[in-house]
């Protein structure tokens, strides 16, 4: 039994990449049947997508993982050569590592950040919900869920971590005197947003707007934090009231171009904008950057300010790839006994054929008259002759390689130890 892993990160892939292949949540579980239609077989599947990764883990056949590249490029709108530039492929305990640091937050942008492993879970629902989740992926995800718990547990991997969102609130206040004179935006009502909201409200802006393309998970999301709502399609118009735009959602085309901010920048009269894009694909265009007014930045813009205390956390990043070593040795062991399970089947399956078959044997002699013990001993005879038979076989093969193999084999299954049996 064989698992891969196919995908592109944060590493490997620029952000506007890394977009084109970006899932939302809601969509995982088609995208996964998709996947699985475009497979011979339909293997056992698992996409996990976020805004640093897009990754696709499967078991089985490894001729899936070079259709599973080829699939994932044209959904990607690029050349399958294209796709390889930017890939990394692995395969069984490579894979378990890399499972199992992703779980962990060690192969995050922000190190030790808790989300991931939120979204690791998500995704296998999604898998699950697809049928595409079998007894190995299934296997995979479980043990790497218990390993990021221990790694959390046992280590300090996550202790004085700075996610994208706090990172956010500090850039605002190295960039505006007082944070409490801001009126703020949120685009969006997802996990992201919400975390974003949080970490704002703490320091109570002056106003806090929430849109989003629901208008009742905005509304929902608004009324923890005392916020206000709007219609998305007022954005473009009102956009100029805003000191902080925070944008998040799963938009697969830019929510505000460069236009709207410089429209809302002229009813500014030029006065800065903070702009945050924690979407991929991207919710703001590219081009807004050049504006000399504004400051914005994406989640890869703001890798370096969530570098810091990385180096201090190495002790807690030796730890957990301890515990990811035993890990990934379990899973191991557990893949290698799995792999043999259908060998032992079929031994215990023609072991009983044999046996059924002197049984019967010896019943018939039994009916025509002979002893018990003559019965017993044909019974005896029947079942050693079927059982050496192969091991005789291979002694007499004309090829002395199959014959020195054959040996080896016969005095280490039936010939075991010092004190054999006479």
């Amino acid at each position: 039994m064989t698992v891969w892993a196919l995908g592109i990160n944060h590493e490997t892939a620029p952000l506007d990449v890394r977009g084109r292949f970006a899932v939302a949540t809601d969509q995982l579980a088609p995208t996964i049947k998709r996947l699985q239609d475009a497979l011979t077989g339909k293997p056992e599947a698992t996409l996990l997508s976020t805004c640093n990764r897009t990754e696709i883990y499967g078991s089985g056949d490894l001729q899936a993982l070079d259709r599973s590249l080829d699939w994932l490029a044209q959904a990607g709108g690029v050349s399958a050569q294209t796709l390889r530039s930017h890939a990394y492929t692995l395969q069984n305990d490579e894979v378990a590592r890399h499972a199992f640091r992703v779980a962990s937050g060690l192969d995050s942008m922000v190190l030790g950040e808790a989300q991931i492993l939120g979204q690791m879970k998500d995704a296998v629902r999604a898998a699950e919900s697809a049928g595409a989740l079998g007894t190995t992926l299934h296997q995979l995800f479980q043990r790497s869920f218990a390993v990021a718990k221990e790694v959390r547990t046992v280590t300090e991997i996550g202790a004085h971590s700075i996610s994208m969102t706090a990172a956010a609130v500090r850039l605002a206040g190295q960039l505006f005197e007082d944070i409490k004179d801001l009126s703020v935006l949120f685009v969006g009502a997802g996990e992201m947003i919400e975390l974003a909201a949080t970490h704002f409200a703490a320091k109570s802006p002056k106003k806090i707007v929430i849109t989003n393309r629901t208008a009742s998970r905005g509304e929902l999301l608004a009324s923890r934090f005392g916020a206000t709502t709007m219609a998305l399609s007022d954005l473009p118009e009102r956009l100029g009231e805003f000191d902080v735009v925070i944008s998040c959602t799963a938009s697969t085309l830019p929510l505000i171009g460069l236009g709207a901010v410089e429209r809302a920048l002229k009813k500014r009269k030029h006065k800065p904008m903070f702009m945050v894009d924690l979407a991929v694909p991207r919710d703001i265009e590219p081009d807004v950057k050049q504006l000399d007014d504004v400051y914005l930045y994406t989640v890869d813009d703001l890798a370096t300010v969530v570098q810091v205390g990385r180096e201090s956390r190495q002790a807690a990043v030796a730890q957990a790839e301890v515990i990811i070593d035993d890990g990934v040795r379990g899973f191991m062991h557990w893949l290698d006994q799995r792999a043999r399970v259908p060998v032992i089947q079929e031994l215990q399956q023609q072991v009983g054929f044999w046996r059924e078959a002197e049984i019967a044997r010896a019943r018939k002699l039994l009916a025509k008259g002979a002893s018990p013990e003559e019965a017993l001993q044909a019974l005896a005879k029947g079942l050693s002759q079927k059982m050496l038979h192969g091991a005789m076989t291979g002694l007499q093969a004309s090829d002395p390689e199959q014959q020195a193999a054959s040996q080896q084999a016969i005095e280490r299954l039936f010939l075991r130890g010092a004190d054999r049996q006479r």
